[in-house]
């Protein structure tokens, strides 16, 4: 079965659907694709940073974004010595309307951008429809293979193939192009333990013995992220869960008591961090925007705020070509031109921050930040303003498009 529309976007995360519903608002037919058959799957991204919060409001899903169970950061810091941290960055020092980070489950996140969505008659969203292929021709993309979750197979035909379908992008692939792959010091295993109403009550990062972490409060549990050297994840679970509870009461004492609550290894579900980029997100026919174009590490919680910025200038710089049926891969790599230097000055941040704090930590030679970091920040606490603007709002902040506001 063929069929036809304007855009056609694979992966229904934060960077497709901020898209979708920005260019149903420019009354552009869009179709979004996504493979699972709801939002709700553990352990994704979950930070929402000011520059976000900022495009919800001028979306006018700001009262409706605040009224999702949520809790706020307005720090970011690290531990430094004993019962010690160091505040590295502070969005209090920010000018901006949401001056912290709300920590929300990205399936609310996603179900308040598709419940907005739904309301424009020029979008849809396709549920349990995995993409398995893109239909080229001429060496032009034209759109893509499905399969739906009862087996049905057909081609969904479009002007513009946009992939936001994650690190592992299979548009990507098809089209032969290689992220430049930075080093990574640490991947990530994410767990769930019980929550009980004393302490933990707040995002707590620790760091000790080779080792870090980060507890996350949830409604009813805590989502722990367990930072440790890249690669171990096969010692890890060679040595069994015993062992691993035994490395998770070491570094939150105030947790052993809940730590048999991971039955298996089974529990803990390992993430393989990366950090890279494309030097080019487009051919013709076809545009890669958030993790597809750029993989983060997860150090700031960067992510999903950035593959939203690609969404919105993509949807600014599209919108008209779409609408007058003059798209060319000349536009197309206009998306990538604004989008570059963002996106290299956070990940330089974040590879600054693996080497000079996260890989001394892992290697066991610190347990926190260098003194030098600790000394100059404390003297001119004006400097924590840097990183909290670079990871808040970024460089070339992007706003919505008169189109798409209400």
């Amino acid at each position: 079965m063929t069929e036809r529309t304007t855009v056609a976007i694979t992966g229904g995360g934060p960077a497709g659907m901020v898209l979708g519903l920005l260019l149903a608002r420019a009354g552009i037919e869009v179709t979004v694709l996504e493979k699972h058959g709801d939002f709700l799957r553990d352990f994704r991204g979950d930070t929402v940073h000011p520059s976000t919060l900022q495009l919800l409001d001028e979306l006018g899903l700001g009262e409706k974004f605040a009224a999702l169970p949520q809790s706020k950061l307005g720090e970011i810091e690290f531990p430094f010595g004993e019962n010690e941290s160091l505040v590295v960055g502070e969005f209090a020092r920010l000018r901006v309307a949401h001056p912290y980070i709300a920590m929300v489950p990205q399936w609310d996140f996603l179900g308040l951008l598709a419940d907005a969505a739904s309301t424009e008659p020029t979008f849809t969203l396709r549920m349990n429809t995995e993409v398995t292929g893109l239909v080229q021709e001429s060496g032009a993309v034209r759109g893509v293979r499905y399969r739906t979750s009862d087996g049905q197979t057909g081609e969904l035909r479009a002007e513009l193939t946009v992939a936001a379908d994650g690190r592992w992008s299979l548009a990507r692939a098809e089209v032969g192009f290689e992220p430049k792959e930075f080093p990574v010091p640490i991947d990530t295993w994410w767990f769930r333990l019980p929550r009980t109403s004393e302490g933990m009550g707040a995002i707590a990062p620790t760091m000790g013995e080779g080792q870090a972490g980060v507890v996350i409060p949830r409604e009813g549990y805590l989502q722990i992220a367990y930072l440790a050297r890249k690669g171990r994840d096969a010692e890890l679970r060679s040595e069994g869960v015993a062992r691993f509870r035994e490395r998770i009461a070491r570094l939150w004492p105030g947790l052993a008591e809940r730590v048999d609550a991971i039955k298996s290894m089974d529990d803990v579900k390992h993430l393989d961090v990366r950090l890279n980029r494309l030097n080019r997100w487009h051919t013709d026919g076809l545009l890669l925007i958030g993790d597809a174009a750029h993989a983060m590490s997860p150090i700031g919680g960067v992510g999903i705020n950035l593959a939203v910025q690609d969404a919105v200038a993509a949807a600014r710089l599209l919108a008209e070509p779409l609408r007058r049926g003059t798209m060319t891969p000349r536009v197309l790599a206009r998306v990538r031109a604004r989008r570059r230097l963002p996106t290299v000055a956070v990940q330089t941040l974040q590879r600054l921050l693996h080497r000079v704090v996260i890989a001394p930590v892992i290697s066991g030679k610190r347990v926190g930040p260098p003194k030098a970091m600790a000394f100059l920040l404390r003297r001119a606490p004006f400097l924590r303003f840097v990183p909290a603007y670079l990871i808040g709002v970024g460089i070339r902040p992007e706003h919505a498009p008169e189109f798409a506001r209400r």
